[in-house]
């Protein structure tokens, strides 16, 4: 794995483990404001975001490198509404999806080929990603303050297993 490489897989492990800490902070947020579903969605995500971590590390240590952690920030406590909630997940996944493009640029432009195929899943991952959160801050928009609406969008995003 090529120095410039290693660098972006290392903080990408650091920003995919903040992502996690972000989802778990935002589940917890919804939690505490009687949004179920909502935090069990966030919850997964959560779990999703630590899975993506691990393969970044494993991928890393296949090639022979040792992971380094980062410091990781912390996230804010209180999220706002639902709305204000899922517009932030969806601008935190484009931001993510930037950082991820930012490592493909790079493992191009150091003729990394096995990052660049291991980066595929990622760019594919991000596509769904930021289509998840933008389906749902759609669905929250169209029901605007309706305290049923909101609450049936809740109720869609605890079934996820």
């Amino acid at each position: 794995m090529k120095e410039k490489v290693y660098k972006v897989y290392n903080d990408q492990v650091q920003a995919e483990l903040y992502s996690a800490y972000l989802y778990l902070a935002m589940s917890f947020d919804m939690e505490s404001k009687n949004y179920k579903g909502m935090a069990n969605w966030l919850e997964k995500q959560y779990n999703e975001e630590r899975e993506h971590a691990f393969k970044l590390i494993k991928f890393m240590q296949e090639c022979g490198e040792k992971p380094v952690l980062q410091q990781i920030d912390m996230p804010a406590a209180d999220f706002g509404t639902p709305a204000e909630l899922f517009a932030k997940v969806l601008e935190h996944e484009k931001h993510v999806t930037a950082l991820i493009n930012n490592m493909y640029e790079v493992a191009l432009e150091e003729k990394d080929y096995a990052a660049q195929i291991h980066l595929q899943w990622f760019i594919s991952e991000q596509v769904e990603e930021e289509a998840n959160a933008s389906e749902i801050l759609d669905k929250l928009q169209m029901v605007g303050d309706s305290v049923q609406g909101i609450l049936m969008v809740d109720a869609q995003l605890g079934d996820r297993k």
